[in-house]
């Protein structure tokens, strides 16, 4: 071990030179769930761990007595190197978005954390520089850009026929028989709809938040919930092919909760069932209890969810694979399981590409008293 001291920073020599173990601080950075290159004063690779490994492509046999920027290849390195900057600045640490490109020449959008390590007259003696893929963050930025300009185009769309319409009305309606002027209207109704729609999921959103999310319980009968939306839902299932079905055997009990929010939440699952749903496939509603839950589940056997979409669903803006063509901002199941949290329960997912999914909803029988959504 003696001769890999050289490798490090000089405080971590003189730690190990005052009875520390070097290996227990090894053992710390490799373990880190971040990428951590470390360097010497000539800014040349002294350490490198299985994350940094992981993300550059590079091994730590290959990336050691290399110049930091001619491995990682960062954004930053040729026009404002961080350590460079550190130096100049006598900053003790730098954090900055940029990017690095890995071994193939892949870029890839990191979260940098630089930190200089100097002496008592100022002289940088080396410093560590860690580093996550912020890939995911990045794509769901780009995602939230893009939807809220499909809305504000959506929302201009539908005021445009609108507004045509209601011109068409002012100005022809003398000329109009009555069978024009009822198609136009419901038109316009339709896109009054949908504007309808569309606001209330941006607002849901919006309270979601800005912690605005706030429930009124009352007693709650979900089996007359639920039995309102299998038969509002009828239409909607006969129009586009698709069997839906009702199992609750068991008579559910009267529990305190929102009414008005749970009926969005089911709603919200009914409409992904049926958005994800193959024609002529079976969008089924069942419920059962436990001594102390009441389970609700909306199953399809639609198109699935990709493993790598799992576990981000129920985030704000997510949109998976397959989503890209359908309507929808990707906030339907981040309100859900804001909704069902704040009752205390919580929601899961279990899905199969190409054979469906079922989203299942766990709800205390008694009220669990909870903090504003934040």
């Amino acid at each position: 071990m003696a001769g890999k001291i050289d490798k490090w920073p000089l405080k971590v020599k003189e730690i190990y030179s005052n009875g520390h173990d070097l290996n227990f601080y090894r053992f710390v950075i490799n373990s880190l769930p971040i990428a951590v290159a470390t360097v010497n004063s000539e800014f040349k690779i002294t350490g490198f761990n299985p994350w940094a490994e992981q993300l550059t492509g590079y091994s730590e046999k290959e990336a050691i007595g290399h110049f930091c920027g001619d491995i990682l290849q960062g954004g930053m390195c040729k026009i404002n190197c961080p350590l460079r900057a550190i130096v100049k600045k006598r900053q003790a640490v730098i954090r900055m978005d940029t990017d690095i490109t890995d071994r193939s020449g892949k870029t890839i959008p990191v979260r940098m954390n630089t930190a200089g390590l100097f002496d008592d007259k100022g002289q940088l003696l080396g410093g560590l520089e860690a580093f996550q893929d912020i890939s995911h963050i990045k794509a769901l930025e780009r995602e939230k850009a893009n939807l809220i300009s499909m809305f504000a185009h959506d929302i201009k769309s539908s005021l445009t026929i609108i507004g045509g319409f209601v011109l068409r009305l002012i100005k022809k309606r003398p000329s109009l028989d009555e069978e024009k002027k009822i198609k136009y209207l419901n038109i316009m109704k339709n896109e009054t709809g949908k504007l309808s729609f569309l606001v209330n999921d941006f607002l849901e959103f919006s309270r979601l938040q800005t912690g605005g999310l706030k429930l009124e319980f009352s007693a709650t009968f979900l089996d007359k919930e639920l039995m309102e939306l299998f038969d509002a839902y009828q239409v909607k299932a006969k129009q586009t092919g698709i069997n839906l079905e009702l199992e609750n055997e068991e008579e559910l009990p009267i529990i305190e909760a929102d009414a008005n929010r749970l009926r969005r939440v089911f709603a919200n699952l009914l409409d992904n069932a049926f958005k994800f749903s193959k024609n002529e496939g079976t969008v089924t509603i069942s419920t059962d209890q436990t001594e102390k839950d009441i389970v609700v589940r909306v199953k399809d056997e639609g198109i699935g969810i990709d493993p790598e979409d799992l576990p981000y669903i129920f985030e704000s803006f997510n949109r998976g694979k397959g989503a890209e063509k359908r309507e929808g901002f990707g906030l339907g199941l981040a309100t859900v399981k804001a909704i069902v949290e704040a009752h205390g329960g919580q929601v899961l997912v279990k899905s199969e590409l190409g054979k469906g999914s079922v989203f299942k909803v766990i709800l205390p029988k008694e009220r669990v008293e909870q903090e504003p959504v934040e």
